[in-house]
């Protein structure tokens, strides 16, 4: 069975200064990416050991849980790496803005939505710009946990970890300023890129 890897940054940890420190950048991928792929490779390994004995005395949905925690963990925070970029930010560009524009109305109608989308995700987890393939339509997610509160079928383009980790050291408990400062890291390129490839 094929295993999940942590991918490297495609920047330095202290890129994005000063928006996003050096010190969250070590932690939240060193330690808290890689908690995600451990996890998901973990119930990878449970499910596969499972199989053997016909999953007697395996609690499946248990394992099943984590896989969903722990994958969407991994998945998204793959996505939010390469989403961010030094000298960053600014407005988009090409055929997502036309997007973003014809779905909300305006670039700042959109900046408005997702940043209460994530701003008030109960508890811990991410704001999300997705496309859905079913309506052919922008939308945002303010998703629990990574895995809860997530369309099913729709593909992430844009993500904002809000988890504590992701600001806490540097914003403390100001998660509006943390994601304010936020937009200045952008990469709209990544997020065309992947709209682009969303529409194949």
């Amino acid at each position: 069975m094929k295993r999940y890897e942590l991918p490297q940054l495609p920047y330095a940890y202290d890129s994005l200064e000063p928006h996003i420190s050096k010190e969250i950048m070590n932690v939240h991928h060193d330690k808290h990416h890689l908690a995600y792929v451990n996890g998901a490779n973990a119930a990878l390994e449970k499910l596969e050991n499972g199989r053997k004995n016909s999953f007697q005395d395996t609690d499946i949905k248990a394992i099943e849980r984590d896989l969903s925690f722990h994958y969407a963990g991994h998945s998204l925070h793959s996505i939010f790496w390469p989403n961010m970029k030094s000298g960053g930010g600014g407005n988009p560009g090409g055929a997502i803005a036309d997007k973003i524009n014809a779905d909300f109305g305006s670039y700042d109608g959109f900046k408005v939505q997702f940043t209460g989308a994530t701003t008030t995700v109960e508890g811990i987890g991410c704001g999300i710009l997705a496309y859905d393939p079913l309506s052919d339509q922008l939308l945002t997610f303010g998703a629990e946990k990574h895995n809860l509160l997530l369309g099913p079928g729709t593909v992430p383009l844009l993500v904002c970890d809000v988890w504590e980790h992701a600001y806490y050291l540097q914003y403390k408990n100001d998660k509006t300023s943390y994601v304010n400062a936020w937009w200045n890291v952008v990469n709209w390129e990544d997020v065309a890129k992947r709209f682009d490839k969303s529409k194949q």
